[in-house]
């Protein structure tokens, strides 16, 4: 099967074009408790307190400081009273600079917010996470003039793989990542904590089908790989065309019909007793080699082209 860099023909029928779901993620209304003797409900917190729950939550110094860096919206900026040293003194000149509001809080306070538990005395409100279309990632790599490079996650489910496969798409130089609607972990402040700030970087594109997402990046020219312990060592396959990795779940992998409708299949071989490597790590091993293929078929054509002395 040619690959790498080939265009696919125009004349083959890959199917309907996927679509994007949009939608603004929903929030639930603040816990509610009854106490004796008052038949109303009584907010937990205060009614300041409570407005701080209907935002987004950036928790953490270095997602804080990267949301910060980003450009990202950022409304107030929750700081532990007494922890204003190190790179917390970083943050709050930024946000300064930045003209965001900045409240000194107790430790209780900040606690009763987070949700990942490990705030290291910052949290930020923003903006919700934003979920890019499949069309801004090829514009991505069209405006940087490179092959579009794309990894569509099939079904994962747990925020920590969700997160670390982000962090590692930012460092391979990955356009963009896919994710279904349905069964899989979305962007939350806990994917922000787990992926380093990797969140503001690596665009996201939500999904309601992969298998007609996967078809309309066919015709857009790309070739599909998937990821699965069957398949011919990656290190074999030529990757330096446009591509989009596909790593099925934690548990069951692939599913069937989006590993038949992949170009090729590439596994790790595995020399110990475990028959394979969890998600993220498969990811991770499988789009670095890509990386560094990329890096020298571009060294390559520079040295031929006599840009490089």
């Amino acid at each position: 099967m040619p690959f790498g860099g080939e265009k696919r023909n125009k004349a083959d029928k890959w199917g309907k074009k996927g679509r994007e779901d949009n939608k603004t993620p929903k929030f639930h209304k603040p816990v509610q408790k009854k106490t004796e003797g008052n038949p109303k409900p009584q907010y937990i917190e205060e009614a300041e307190d409570r407005d701080d729950y209907y935002i987004n939550l950036i928790e953490g110094r270095n997602p804080v400081l990267e949301a910060l860096k980003s450009g990202r919206e950022i409304d107030k900026l929750f700081v532990q009273s007494g922890q204003l040293e190190g790179s917390i003194r970083q943050i709050i000149a930024i946000a300064r600079d930045k003209r965001i509001l900045i409240k000194e809080v107790d430790k209780a306070k900040l606690d009763r917010m987070s949700a990942t538990k490990s705030h290291q005395g910052v949290i930020a409100s923003a903006a919700l996470y934003k979920y890019y279309e499949v069309d801004d990632i090829l514009e991505i790599a069209k405006a940087k003039a490179e092959d579009p490079f794309i990894v569509i996650l099939d079904e994962i489910t747990d925020p920590q793989n969700l997160g670390s496969i982000l962090r590692s798409c930012d460092g391979a130089g990955v356009h963009g990542v896919i994710i279904p609607k349905r069964r899989a972990a979305s962007l939350t402040p806990i994917i922000g904590k787990i992926s380093a700030g990797a969140v503001e970087y690596v665009p996201v594109a939500k999904v309601t089908n992969l298998n007609q997402t996967m078809d309309y990046l066919k015709e857009k020219g790309l070739w599909i790989a998937g990821a699965d312990a069957s398949g011919d060592p990656y290190y074999e396959k030529d990757m330096t065309g446009p591509l989009a990795l596909v790593v099925g779940s934690e548990g069951k992998g692939l599913g069937k019909l989006i590993k038949e409708n992949c170009d090729f299949i590439v596994g790790i071989p595995m020399a110990g007793k475990i028959s394979s490597l969890n998600a993220a790590v498969s990811c991770a091993v499988v789009i670095f080699e890509a990386k560094k293929q990329r890096a020298l078929k571009n060294a390559a054509g520079s040295l031929q082209d006599g840009s490089i002395h």
